[in-house]
């Protein structure tokens, strides 16, 4: 059973900048698929950002150039960098797992851009 553990979320005016962190229980050099994904208020949850098994990450459109997301292999961390907040940016952010063909999920962390 793999547990995946996020920190850092919190409140930020619009334009600043916060750093997200998922520390998991296994080696993340093991998963599949890790990173982030968020689910704003009446929306459906989406992808943020994701590493593959090929290394490369993958970023939302509406992130790109703002956030960058980067893992850490000794330490089994993957952390989701956040600058030029935007209101609409506010969300759960979640992250996510996938291991031996099943999908683990943190408890999630609230961020909120709002002045």
């Amino acid at each position: 059973q793999v547990q995946l553990v996020e920190s850092g979320g919190g409140l930020v005016q619009p334009g600043g900048s916060l750093r997200l962190s998922c520390a998991a229980s296994e080696s993340i050099f093991e998963f599949y698929v890790v990173g982030w994904y968020r689910q704003a208020p009446g929306k459906q949850r989406e992808l943020v950002a994701a590493f593959t098994s090929g290394g490369t990450p993958t970023l939302v459109d509406s992130v790109q150039g703002r956030f960058t997301v980067s893992r850490d292999n000794a330490d089994n961390t993957v952390n989701l960098q956040m600058n030029s907040l935007r209101s609409e940016d506010t969300a759960v952010y979640y992250c996510y797992a996938n291991f031996k063909a099943k999908d683990y999920w943190g408890q999630g962390t609230q961020v909120t851009v709002s002045s």
